[in-house]
């Protein structure tokens, strides 16, 4: 069984799709409940998959820590964790940020993906396998102007992924990291207060990723054989070479 964070829209929704492609059950998990609900219907009869819902605020320490005690069974079936729940909020010099823009970042990029990632631990370990797969950014590896707080909590991701990797040598545990360059999902609206054609400049005369792309990768990188673990994936569209370099037509 899978279980997907932030899986109501984008690369989340993406991954669930590909992973029912493949007759895997699912565990999906986001905020808002009512896509959640739609996309478990469109699973179940397109696939005949076994699909559960969770709404869940990843930022609330005891309602994730309620989760894990109430599905305790359900979970315990979980074979892979897709840590794909992530936001940026605003785009300006860190001088000019505002502090609950940044407190939610951190909030959901780094210390949800650790609560999440801390609960389904005993159950892996108990399993002697499993996989983790965190969903990055480009971000975390080169930072740009102007996006401070966010590329820091995507290097935070990076760093803990591979701290993850070297606490769990030894039992079984898989650790993946898969991060994209531009991906044309609600990412940008979000990151820009829902100002819909700003959010469309922002790939304007260029041909970015879909979210089609990231979660083959993610199914990809759990597909290997048990004894191999693709430690990390970096995936641009062609139209861009680094965070900072992007051709438009």
């Amino acid at each position: 069984m899978i279980l997907i964070t932030g899986a109501s829209s984008g690369i989340g929704k993406a991954c669930a799709i590909q992973f029912a492609k493949k007759n895997q059950n699912l565990i999906l998990l986001a905020r808002r409940k009512k896509r959640l609900l739609e996309l478990a219907t469109e699973l179940k009869n397109q696939f005949s998959v076994e699909v559960h819902v969770h709404a869940l605020d990843l930022q609330n320490q005891s309602e994730v820590e309620s989760f894990f005690k109430k599905q305790s069974t359900l979970l315990s079936e979980v074979t892979v964790l897709i840590n794909n729940a992530g936001m940026a909020k605003g785009m300006g010099p860190i001088q000019n940020g505002k502090i609950e823009h940044w407190e939610q970042m951190i909030n959901t990029n780094l210390k949800g993906l650790l609560y999440i990632t801390h609960g389904m631990l005993p159950i892996f370990l108990i399993k002697k396998s499993g996989h983790i797969i965190n969903i990055g950014s480009v971000a975390g590896f080169y930072s740009y102007p102007n996006g401070n707080v966010y590329c820091s909590t995507k290097a935070a991701v990076r760093s803990l992924t591979e701290t993850l990797r070297l606490d769990l040598l030894g039992t079984g545990i898989r650790v993946t990291e898969v991060s994209p360059g531009m991906v044309e999902t609600e990412f940008s609206k979000v990151r820009l207060e829902n100002d819909e054609a700003q959010a469309k400049k922002v790939y304007e005369g260029m041909t970015p990723l879909t979210a089609q792309d990231i979660a083959e990768t993610v199914v990809w990188c759990e597909e290997r054989p048990k004894h191999v673990n693709i430690q990390e994936v970096i995936l641009y569209p062609t139209d861009q070479a680094s965070p900072n370099h992007v051709f438009r037509k």
